[in-house]
């Protein structure tokens, strides 16, 4: 009987083994390296320098035989069935751009599962915006570069592959920076893939990160999931830079601060000064840009929110040209009623952002 086990046990593995190779197999224009968990072990030392850890597993830094730096990802064992690894394999696969992570390569053996990556030396955006204990101070240039270049990134997922891409995890934490602080879109483990021209996709579940988790997820009759997920994430991202620090913080100095993308857009509402710090006005007009492009993204309906295309062009836009966005509400009580379908870009009234009556 104890033989018997052993032979399913063995013969599941090397089906799911199957599985994975005979996918990666079938990506004719990307193949990545494959390593033995043996060379995995040796390229991180023993996993001995960890970087990070999350739901998906650990992360170490490691050092291939070029010298070149990476970080090896490896799935935890409840994930060992292969379903996540093809999942992030089957996207990344796909996607060749200077603002999305590039995949070197992957380990399959047995229950063991690794994805290797490049190695951001910056870490990841959370540790920049939100630590106290992080000496690294960026510009409001910087942080704005970081931002479009994020939106590149997410453009690309959407409207630059064969496939469409959808995240479904923006946020700070899975946005990397090389040694230039150049953005990198990373883990996949929850993405999705549909044809191009499907606006509206089906999922069974809800899948991201509370508090970046677009409203249609979860009320579904404020509208149908689509790439526009990714948009309000991204909003919510952009209003944490804006901030430089967490959208939700019930330790705020003041309790109207307690929500940040409701007190910045009461004061827009208001016509009050932002009062973001000690900037320059210079400073102040970038800030102002992002966060009033955040506000389009952050709509409790998906018909009001632009695409990523819209996204970069407003980004880039000087601030005088720029729509002020309807007022957000946010949660389907403030919704008012009947649906008449939201407000586009394109009848939206230009306000002046000195005043607003």
């Amino acid at each position: 009987m104890i033989a018997v086990i052993v032979y399913k046990f063995h013969r599941r593995h090397l089906s799911a083994d199957d599985t994975i190779e005979e996918f990666l197999q079938k990506q004719n224009n990307f193949m990545p390296i494959k390593y033995s968990y043996s060379k995995i072990k040796k390229m991180t030392r023993g996993f001995k320098d960890k970087l990070g850890e999350g739901g998906y597993g650990l992360v170490f830094k490691g050092k291939l035989r070029s010298g070149n730096l990476v970080a090896v990802k490896l799935l935890n064992k409840s994930k060992a069935n292969g379903q996540d690894f093809i999942n992030e394999v089957a996207t990344i696969g796909r996607v060749h751009h200077v603002n999305v992570v590039r995949l070197i390569g992957f380990c399959v053996e047995g229950s063991k599962r690794a994805l290797v990556y490049d190695f951001m030396p910056n870490g990841s955006l959370d540790k920049i915006i939100f630590s106290s204990e992080n000496n690294t101070s960026l510009t409001c240039q910087r942080m704005f570069e970081i931002a479009l270049g994020v939106a590149r990134g997410i453009e690309y997922l959407h409207r630059g592959c064969e496939m469409q891409i959808l995240h479904f995890d923006i946020k700070p934490h899975n946005i990397l920076l090389d040694e230039n602080f150049n953005p990198k879109v990373s883990d996949f483990g929850l993405a999705k893939l549909y044809p191009t021209d499907d606006s509206i996709v089906s999922l069974t579940t809800a899948r991201g990160t509370l508090g970046y988790m677009a409203p249609e997820l979860f009320y579904k009759n404020i509208g149908g999931v689509s790439y526009k997920a990714d948009i309000y994430s991204f909003g919510m991202l952009l209003m944490e830079m804006v901030g430089r620090r967490r959208n939700l913080n019930a330790f705020a100095d003041q309790s109207s601060q307690i929500y940040f993308p409701k007190w910045i857009s009461e004061r827009f509402d208001q016509g009050e000064d932002l009062e973001l710090g000690d900037v320059t006005d210079v400073e102040k007009n970038v800030l102002m840009k992002m966060a009033i492009v955040a506000l389009w993204y952050i709509q409790m309906k998906p018909a009001i929110c632009p695409s990523m295309t819209k996204v970069l062009e407003m980004l880039e836009s000087e601030i005088e040209l720029l729509e002020m966005p309807p007022k957000p509400t946010f949660s389907p009580s403030e919704l008012p009623a009947p649906d008449h379908g939201g407000i586009s870009l394109a009848t939206a009234p230009t306000m002046s952002l000195n005043a607003r009556s």
